[in-house]
């Protein structure tokens, strides 16, 4: 894309933040926490992605958010956003919003009441000439994240840390699960107001992203963090 169409993009949603005091111009409500994400290993075929093909365990913040947002528990699109801290290079940003769990539906954002469901990126990831999608699935056994933000904040002090499946797939095949995010204490508002995520930037080796809304997620973001003063953590 043209630099000037770079800078127009990102300059407008710069603007957009300082229109709204500063605070996020996506996802501007939210909870963040303290987490963990364990790697199990991709079952089946490799992705060749080493950081989700091989078993691991990082240290890592979690937010779950609302999109635009909405009154209480109404209808939303609703996020979750993953920072992996790894021990060297920039971290792994994560961000899913909510859609479907078949294939012609994980494309599509979907909003709905409930914390606890399937989590898309939404748009695909490139891993040399395949396309896949990430994904945060909800766990049968893991305590519920109920219906607001404040029920998700009692859900993450229960005495069993509330946990989502990550899962990868193609196109069209099915979620592969290949490990797990457990939510743990929750952060105080300073540091929710100060987390800024880089869903383009900040990638593990051998995955990259496609698209042109890739592309505009990249600008937009970029110019939210820069009217917020906010580091990527890279």
């Amino acid at each position: 894309m043209p630099s000037r169409l770079a800078a127009a993009v990102t300059a407008g949603a710069a603007a957009l933040t300082r229109l709204r005091g500063g605070r996020r111009l996506l996802h501007p409500a939210g909870r963040s926490f303290a987490a963990e994400v364990m790697i199990w290993g991709t079952p089946g075929p490799p992705t060749g992605v080493p950081l989700l093909d091989a078993p691991g365990r990082y240290r890592a913040t979690a937010r779950l958010s609302k999109g635009v947002p909405t009154p209480g528990n109404w209808p939303d699109v609703l996020g979750l956003a993953v920072r992996l801290h790894r021990a060297e290079g920039c971290p792994f940003d994560l961000l899913v919003s909510s859609a479907g769990a078949a294939p012609v539906l994980r494309n599509l954002p979907l909003p709905r009441r409930r914390f606890t469901g399937t989590y898309s990126t939404i748009m695909s990831y490139r891993v040399g000439a395949r396309r896949l999608w990430l994904a945060a699935l909800a766990d049968p056994d893991s305590v519920d994240l109920g219906r607001s933000l404040g029920e998700v904040a009692a859900a993450a002090r229960a005495a069993d840390a509330p946990r989502l499946v990550l899962a990868v797939a193609s196109a069209v095949g099915p979620w592969r699960p290949f490990g797990q995010v457990a939510i743990g204490d929750q952060l105080d508002v300073r540091t929710d107001a100060a987390l800024a995520f880089d869903p383009v930037g900040n990638l593990p080796p051998g995955l990259r992203v496609a698209g042109p809304l890739a592309w505009l997620r990249e600008q937009t973001y970029a110019g939210s963090r820069r009217a917020r003063g906010a580091s990527t953590g890279c």
